[in-house]
């Protein structure tokens, strides 16, 4: 079978590889969780991430402007609706609300197209002490 060369050329530069073993841990503003940041658009508001729960971690109530997407990699986490385990996919309706909780731990890949609203922030986001900053100093 004879194969014909593309008119199109692949773009140098158009993949962008990560090693999320590569990136450490940091906290996020929420007790008992920490994120890797993998992608991020600011401006456009989406982030895919991986999100470590330690046992007993809460999520607070908060809304989904867009679908959310997560991915358990280790351990489960939950809501009011069911709970997710390690190798389980959940996604959540854009403009729902939920609180979530992992009793066990968790490891997930968290893929957002908008950031949560929570009540008075968006989105997560490493601590201000991960970044070095006094977080009593707004």
């Amino acid at each position: 079978m004879a194969t014909r060369k593309s008119k199109v050329e692949p773009t140098p530069g158009g993949s962008v590889y990560v090693d999320p073993g590569k990136i450490e841990w940091s906290p996020s503003q929420f007790e008992g969780i920490q994120i890797k940041v993998l992608y991020e658009d600011r401006e456009k508001g989406e982030m895919t991430c991986l999100l470590k729960w330690e046992p007993g971690a809460t999520l607070p109530m908060h809304k989904h402007p867009e679908i959310e997407q997560s991915y358990v990699l280790e351990g489960s986490f939950y809501d009011h609706d069911g709970i997710c385990r390690a190798g389980q996919y959940v996604w959540r309706q854009p403009g729902s609300f939920h609180e979530t909780h992992s009793d066990e731990g968790a490891i997930l890949l968290a893929i957002y197209r908008k950031p949560n609203v929570f009540q008075n922030t968006a989105g997560f986001y490493e601590s201000k002490e991960a970044k070095g900053f006094d977080a009593g100093a707004d």
